[in-house]
């Protein structure tokens, strides 16, 4: 039986690939700063088949003790899913919160990298793979993107240049670039205007986290000499948008 390390298992996609990957065998170490959340899924799915690791993905200590009592069972990691991450306001650049802007670098960004590196040894060793949730905001700028597209666009070379270093290794890494998903992400975003969430999605007809765990699944457990570099998906009511020009 394999097993998965996923963060950010308490909500959207994270929570959808938790259940996914328990539904199709694994074993899953669930990370996740509500510990309420983890306890609700370990008893739903059991606790032979998920282990909650509650701390902060930006919290190394806190991660390294919760990697370092891993159960026996759990310890043999044979896939990172790099999920944890977030997007905080929508104001443009010149009157945006500096606080927000480095506490998404701190969470896209450092502490992928951080738990990444820890876990590579073992990871070569086992010819697992790597699973890091970017975004289309990598590639689409969008007023108020940013500091939030930074830092996926970030995650997406991330991805790619560990590919090139990891040739040769058998390790796998994908990067999975989702557009327009209904999760907590607006909410957290605009700290908790559920209008402004449900104004966003409304009529969309968006992705589902369900949706996202469905193609985790998928990279996963392909063929072991097949590597998915990137993969980029839209609902198909969203598309891209038009170049704006400021007229004077």
């Amino acid at each position: 039986m394999r097993t998965a390390l996923i963060t950010g298992g308490t909500s959207g996609i994270g929570e959808a690939a938790v259940r996914a990957f328990v539904a199709a065998g694994w074993r899953v170490i669930a990370t996740g700063r509500r510990k309420e959340r983890l306890d609700a899924l370990v008893a739903e799915l059991g606790a032979d088949k998920v282990h909650p690791a509650v701390f902060d993905v930006r919290d190394e200590a806190a991660r390294d003790a919760a990697l370092d009592a891993l159960p026996a069972e759990f310890s043999a990691i044979d896939l990172l899913i790099n999920n944890a991450g977030l997007a905080l306001g929508t104001a443009p650049a010149q009157s945006a919160s500096l606080d927000q802007w480095k506490t998404m670098i701190d969470t896209n960004v450092t502490a992928l990298v951080s738990l990444t590196r820890k876990l590579l040894p073992a990871l070569v060793e086992r010819k697992g793979a790597i699973i890091n949730i970017s975004s289309v905001a990598a590639t689409y700028p969008y007023t108020g993107g940013n500091v939030y597209g930074g830092t996926k666009a970030f995650v997406h070379q991330f991805s790619l240049g560990l590919r090139s270093d990891l040739a040769g290794t058998g390790v796998r890494v994908t990067s999975i670039e989702p557009g327009m998903v209904e999760t907590e992400f607006t909410l957290v975003r605009t700290e908790g205007n559920q209008e402004a969430s449900d104004k966003l999605y409304g009529g969309a007809n968006p992705m589902t986290g369900e949706d996202i765990a469905n193609t985790l699944l998928w990279v996963a457990q392909l063929p072991p000499h097949l590597n998915i570099n990137t993969i980029e998906l839209m609902p198909v009511s969203q598309s891209f948008a038009g170049f704006q020009v400021a007229r004077g």
